[in-house]
């Protein structure tokens, strides 16, 4: 037997630290070859390591809600004589090849890359474009506790979602967050309910879920009942780490970089909504979730086509603009996490049925935490979404590197004229920022018509292109 140290792997370029979600093993459990061990949230994604070693867990180095630095230990095993680690592929390499493969052993005899340590298959990613790397550690870190053994009780198999702020609290006040039913959204348990547990209030039932795809994450600001707003403390400061940092430095560097113009438009969406519905009732498309959205994706790739300079990047240092001819349509989504923008990749190549299916995946994948790193690299264009939240209009940032989003505010009924007479008709307003360094008012009003008329007819745009 001999003892072997997995150190946290470096999941990311540029991505020094992580933060311990939730740990799927404890000490005792007996593990095999690449068996889910812990979930880590980095600045882009939270990842599940799969185990490297077969063996018994002697120790974890870190409680939840701790942040581990890369290359430190994670988990002490205690294996057979002579066990191995999984062969690694470089980072690169993993964020271009997209999610990993199921579990298996890579080549032993590849060699890692020269002056760092090997990272687990499926871990890479490259940098996002324009969001400069962090190059200072964090000083004075201190030494993670090993996470107690969890109770062998079916709600110890359970899995609390939380925030890190929430479940530290809980921590602290001896509070078992399994024990509780989440007010928050999808589930999510509040401080809230936190403080309730501990005034030996009843758990809550569940809010039922809400949109996900939006303009900003709420989750970590609001959602508490008002009971607890009034009798909680009176100030919460919440660490800015992990996808809340990386939301908030990629916004400032987009912000103070790129030199924002905007153009909006009002449309009658009355034939989108039609369209939608009678889809919805067509058998073939039994199971299909159309939306909105799903129009406003096809539009948007369908005017990328006839003007592709929306579909593009400004590089400073070499001092061109890049002009893609495949769309990887960002889709901004608030989770819990905060901000993530990942992206269908060439989302142009894609019908409606297929638009529909990967949204619903994007979508889904997102509300579960299970986003992936590439899944938010290489992003073209973007659509947010605040008509879910009842809002009319925005005026949104761009992600770092992309040239155009598009924002979608909600579908209402409202007066409009047709033939002279005023009528009522589903409108929907639209805004777009774009980088005024390659992109001019004139493509973008360009482009904001072409999306426009697409929603006011979509039957024809789709048929004809």
């Amino acid at each position: 037997m001999g003892e072997e140290i997995f150190l946290l792997p470096d999941v990311g370029e540029g991505l020094i630290e992580a933060e311990i979600v939730e740990w799927k093993v404890q000490v005792g459990d007996t593990v095999v070859l690449n068996q889910p061990l812990v979930d880590i949230e980095t600045a882009k994604a939270t990842v599940e390591l799969p185990s490297p070693y077969s063996g018994t867990v002697v120790a974890l180095h870190g409680n939840i809600g701790d942040v581990i630095e890369v290359h430190k230990p994670l988990i002490t095993f205690e294996t057979a004589a002579g066990a191995t680690p999984v062969a690694a592929t470089s980072t690169k390499a993993a964020a271009k090849g997209g999610a990993a493969p199921a579990p298996a052993v890579a080549d032993a005899e590849a060699p890692a890359e020269e002056g760092r340590q090997a990272v687990l298959v499926g871990y890479g990613v490259e940098n996002e474009v324009g969001v400069a790397t962090r190059k200072n550690r964090r000083a004075g870190a201190r030494a993670p506790a090993p996470a107690p053994p969890a109770a062998t009780t079916p709600a110890a198999a359970f899995s609390p979602r939380s925030t890190p702020p929430v479940r530290l609290y809980a921590k602290q006040h001896g509070v078992d967050l399994s024990s509780l039913r989440g007010t928050g959204r999808d589930g999510l348990i509040t401080r809230g309910d936190v403080e309730k547990a501990l005034n030996g209030g009843p758990p809550a039932a569940a809010r039922p879920s809400a949109v996900i795809t939006g303009p900003t994450s709420t989750s970590r600001f609001v959602g508490r009942d008002i009971e607890s707003w009034s009798t909680g403390p009176k100030e919460e400061r919440i660490p800015v780490k992990g996808v809340l940092r990386s939301m908030s430095e990629a916004m400032v560097q987009s912000a103070f970089s790129a030199p924002h113009a905007a153009v909006w438009v009002r449309v009658d969406a009355t034939r989108t909504m039609e369209l939608l519905e009678s889809l919805k009732k067509h058998p073939n498309l039994a199971g299909v979730r159309l939306s909105p959205l799903t129009i406003t994706a096809l539009a948007m790739c369908d005017a990328a086509r006839h003007f592709p300079g929306i579909n593009s990047s400004f590089d400073g240092a070499a001092n061109e603009v890049v002009v893609r001819r495949s769309v990887n349509l960002g889709i901004a989504a608030a989770t819990d996490r905060g901000l993530i923008v990942p992206n269908i990749k060439g989302a142009d190549q894609l019908d409606l049925v297929s638009m529909a299916q990967a949204l619903n995946a994007l979508v889904d994948t997102a509300r579960k935490g299970t986003t992936t790193p590439n899944d938010m690299i290489g992003t073209t264009l973007t659509i947010t979404n605040v008509g879910p939240f009842a809002v009319d209009a925005a005026m949104p940032i761009l992600p770092p590197g992309t040239g155009a989003i598009l924002a979608i505010g909600q579908i209402a009924k409202a007066p409009w004229v047709v033939d002279d007479q005023v009528v009522v008709r589903y409108v929907v307003e639209l805004a777009m920022s774009f980088d005024h360094r390659q992109i001019d008012g004139a493509m973008a009003s360009a482009v904001l018509a072409h999306v426009g008329r697409f929603l006011s007819d979509p039957a024809p745009a789709m048929i004809v292109g």
